[in-house]
């Protein structure tokens, strides 16, 4: 798969001698027109690709569908195809380890018209996050504004909109 860009956080000056964990995910790309299916998380105020963690010996389009399942509820997945890899660095929450070294996998895929139920996990409930279909270019300027005014937003937000300029470049 195509490496789309390595992003580095700017508070990490160097990754020599510190600890890190690495992270794999799969993130997907759904397109109808110039809609985008996307993740709106009330807690960020932030719009995100639809995907997440693998996880342990599972395949990335295994994990891919799974995600976009639980997240969305969307049904029946197929086309699926490789968009390209985004990796980055940046600080970690947690004292075990300084740094995260995500490195995540995107594909664009079509979905069946009809949205499920969702699954999703405790923390995300408490985020506020919910499936919305958006104008691609709506989004990106949504996530611009964060990325200006709010202080709360998440470190991914760097990721997203960078992948989100790229696909409406790219795809539309």
């Amino acid at each position: 798969m195509k490496m789309l860009k390595t992003h580095m956080h700017p508070s990490i000056k160097s990754l020599k001698g510190q600890t890190i964990l690495k992270r794999w995910a799969a993130r997907a790309i759904v397109l109808k027109k110039d809609k985008i299916l996307l993740l709106h998380t009330k807690r960020y105020s932030d719009y995100s690709l639809p995907g997440g963690g693998l996880e342990p010996g599972e395949d990335k389009v295994t994990g891919l569908i799974r995600e976009l399942q639980e997240e969305t509820g969307a049904q029946n997945i197929h086309n699926i195809q490789e968009f390209g890899q985004y990796e980055e660095f940046r600080p970690w929450y947690k004292p075990e380890h300084d740094i995260l070294h995500m490195l995540s996998y995107c594909y664009t895929c079509d979905i069946g018209d009809e949205l499920g139920p969702t699954k999703y996990e405790d923390y995300e409930v408490k985020n506020g996050m919910q499936p919305v279909w958006v104008n691609i270019f709506e989004a990106i300027q949504y996530n611009q504004n964060t990325i200006k005014e709010n202080t709360n937003s998440g470190l991914s937000i760097e990721r997203e909109t960078f992948l989100l300029k790229l696909i409406a470049q790219e795809k539309l």
